[in-house]
């Protein structure tokens, strides 16, 4: 009872659909920062040295780039709604999950070999949300349509009321 709670609960915070994303990947994870009462998105390139819990509600990744030869690793949750999108730039070939390894080496040494791979991985289409977003904007432009018949039907009682107040100051001179 309480474990299909659990999983109905974490099956609806979940995305429909992450990308692939496997050890060895050069990725470019797009990130929502607020600070203060803005909100910005951040990009962090890098390899991916490790992945857990592929088919959960928590899986995660490990991204990790050198910057001034300073080694930078970042974990993100995929299902996570701070992480707005996952892109795939290149696959290495790698015959291991955690490549722990990759942080002792520099340079030329730290490289992984490329493997051919079909980009089409990167194109995730949430249908639920792009149906919300036609439904979000034919509601707009029903409510922009509304507004300019109402401004319209306004300015034809003004100009008859104005035609009246002519007809009468005629009718009076």
């Amino acid at each position: 009872m309480s474990f299909d709670l659990i999983k109905k609960v974490n099956d609806s915070q979940k995305k429909s659909q992450v990308v692939d994303v496997r050890s060895g990947d050069t990725v470019r994870v797009t990130q929502k920062i607020k600070e203060g009462s803005k909100e910005r998105l951040q990009t962090f390139e890098g390899v991916v040295i490790r992945t857990d819990r592929k088919g959960s509600l928590t899986s995660q990744i490990t991204v990790r780039k050198v910057t001034s030869g300073v080694g930078v690793e970042k974990s993100y949750l995929l299902h996570s709604p701070l992480v707005e999108k996952v892109v795939v730039v290149k696959r290495g070939k790698v015959r291991r999950n955690n490549l722990s390894y990759l942080r002792q080496r520099a340079g030329k040494s730290a490289r992984l070999t490329g493997k051919d791979f079909d980009k089409s991985i990167n194109d995730i289409r949430d249908e639920k949300a792009e149906a919300e977003a036609e439904r979000m904007k034919a509601e707009k432009a029903a409510e922009a349509e509304a507004k300019a018949n109402a401004k319209a039907q306004e300015e034809a009682e003004l100009a008859k009321k104005a035609a009246e107040v002519e007809a009468a100051h005629a009718a009076n001179s």
